[in-house]
């Protein structure tokens, strides 16, 4: 490995990360994956790699740059990524998941990425195959295996709603329960997520928290000046939901607010194979709007000149997955209002902002009556918002994520030396 000269002379620690979702996809798992690779690739003692799938989220379907490429790799912001081409369904069922998972699998056994020996494999799930794949790579080089669970694939089969989730939920456990059992240790990025893993055979001593960050810049133009841009009324309130649109999301909850409401403007930014079911469902409600990812520079802009911002599940979403949307929703500093299930992670991180308020899920009238309450007290939506931004430098900000997944890697190089000690 070559020597970065350092004061010591040591060399660099090199480190793969596997994750099918990377830049330059903007949505779910992907920023927070570059961002860390990058900063690890920064810091000066990490040479750093990436196996990545083909950009294709939140709208799945291959981006038209990477059309027939099947295999490549590129330098990213002094990150070498290693892209393998793989399945994208644009329809979600267990099998066309279980196809999609397979095909990544397959990518990655057949080329695996030439790295060099590597010191340590870190994998985002909730991808199966990823966790498989990064397992297998650290054991062939005798290096720490460190899953971070952004998801539980697991319990997503069962409450997602997908078709024959029910059926696959036990497959994808027994899974998860291989990958993880074979980690140095398992990072989670929400505390409701440990029980789980432990429930899958990991000694809780071996669980750390490592909660995303807010990965966005604040808004940087006034809210009248974006409004007015977006042609958004003055005198209309507007409601904004952001990020994939997917079957979890229980989207059917704004369209029929939408269609209860005509005086409410709800507003569905983002992309997602329920996106054109979602236009079919709501098509000839002049209050029902559909916009594309807004770019980076825009983005918090967006979010920011909205009244409210909508986080929304299926009843069924417990204890799957906590939205990557919220962290940068607290950003934006409007209200939230989310109408999710009461005893999950999600109602919990939005109570612990203190930054929106609940409402039950998959029940249009009861998020009418929240949004119309603010809307009637703008000085309490205002107030209401400003928690977001304040939750976020206490306890969101990005230096302090990325401090806790590098401490996360460093404890597993030195757990797995203290362990490779033992042994001789």
């Amino acid at each position: 490995m070559p020597d970065i000269g350092t004061a010591e002379g040591a060399r660099a620690r090199r480190v793969l990360l596997v994750s099918t979702n990377y830049a330059p996809e903007q949505a779910g798992i992907g920023p927070y994956a570059a961002q860390t690779a990058e900063h690890w690739a920064a810091d000066g003692r990490t040479e750093t790699h990436v196996l990545a799938g083909i950009p294709h989220y939140p709208a799945w379907r291959a981006d038209p740059a990477y059309r027939g490429v099947r295999r490549v790799t590129e330098e990213r912001a002094g990150v070498r990524v290693h892209r393998r081409r793989h399945t994208v369904p644009s329809r979600q069922t267990a099998l066309r998941r279980a196809l999609y998972e397979a095909s990544i699998l397959a990518g990655g056994l057949l080329a695996p990425p030439r790295t060099g020996p590597l010191d340590a494999v870190v994998a985002q799930l909730p991808s199966l195959a990823g966790g498989v794949l990064g397992a297998r790579i650290a054991r062939r080089h005798g290096a720490p295996y460190v899953p971070v669970v952004q998801d539980l694939m697991g319990a997503a089969a069962a409450q997602s709603g997908i078709s024959g989730g029910g059926r696959a939920a036990g497959a994808a456990a027994a899974v998860e329960r291989h990958v993880l059992g074979r980690a140095t240790l398992v990072g989670v990025i929400h505390e409701t997520f440990a029980d789980k893993v432990a429930a899958l055979g990991v000694d809780p001593d071996r669980i750390r928290l490592v909660p995303n960050w807010s990965h966005v810049a604040r808004p940087s133009r006034t809210r009248a000046e974006t409004r007015a841009r977006l042609g958004w009324s003055e005198d209309r309130t507007v409601v904004l939901h952001s990020g994939n649109m997917g079957l979890k999301q229980g989207l059917e909850v704004l369209v029929e607010a939408a269609r209860a409401e005509p005086g409410v403007d709800l507003v569905l930014m983002g992309d997602g194979n329920q996106r054109e079911r979602l236009r079919e469902l709501g098509a000839g409600l002049p209050n029902l709007v559909f916009l594309p990812p807004a770019d980076d520079e825009d983005f918090t802009d967006v979010l920011a000149a909205a009244d409210v911002l909508a986080v929304t599940q299926r009843a069924s979403v417990i204890d799957m997955s906590i939205p990557s949307k919220l962290t940068s929703y607290f950003a934006a500093g409007r209200p939230v209002v989310a109408s999710v299930a009461e005893e999950g992670g999600t109602a919990g991180e939005v109570r612990r902002s203190g930054a929106g308020v609940l409402v039950p899920p998959e029940d249009p009238g009861a998020l009418l009556a929240a949004v119309r309450k603010l809307a009637e007290d703008p000085a309490a939506a205002q107030a209401l918002g400003a928690r977001g931004p304040a939750y976020v430098d206490a306890h969101l900000s990005r230096e302090a994520g990325l401090k806790r997944i590098t401490a996360l890697l460093d404890e597993a190089l030195e757990t797995h030396a203290r362990q490779r000690g033992t042994r001789t």
